[in-house]
């Protein structure tokens, strides 16, 4: 499969870093698009949606720590099993979703998480 191949240089780039966000851990695509110097929160989804299947794709995520429209059932399991920190939905929130607790669940690629050099 020549797959690697045909990614843009910079989805190559914003899949590494996704790959990088320890379990339990987000980076919002704005965090991504800061670590990298380049491009802006649009373009890490962009990336993200066209070629993240292969990667931790639920570890980058809304600033607002809302979950991915039609992919919270999935992305729910991997929060649960890895311990990433939520909010309790607001009874008024449709279908009683949670959010990301951002200020607890956000990874800034700091220490802690092994290797933390920059790409």
């Amino acid at each position: 499969m020549g797959r690697m191949e045909e990614l843009p240089e910079y989805a190559e780039r914003v899949l590494e870093v996704a790959e990088l966000i320890p379990p339990g851990r987000v980076m919002t695509y704005g965090d991504v698009a800061e670590w990298l110097g380049e491009g802006g929160p649009r373009q890490v989804g962009r990336a993200m949606s066209l070629y993240g299947g292969g990667v931790p794709w639920w570890r980058v995520v809304r600033a607002d720590g809302a979950l991915l429209p039609g992919h919270e059932l999935r992305a729910m399991e991997h929060y649960r099993t890895e311990g990433t920190p939520l909010r309790e939905a607001a009874r008024s929130a449709e279908g009683h979703v949670p959010r990301l607790d951002m200020k607890r669940a956000r990874w800034d690629g700091g220490g802690g998480a092994g290797d933390s050099a920059h790409i």
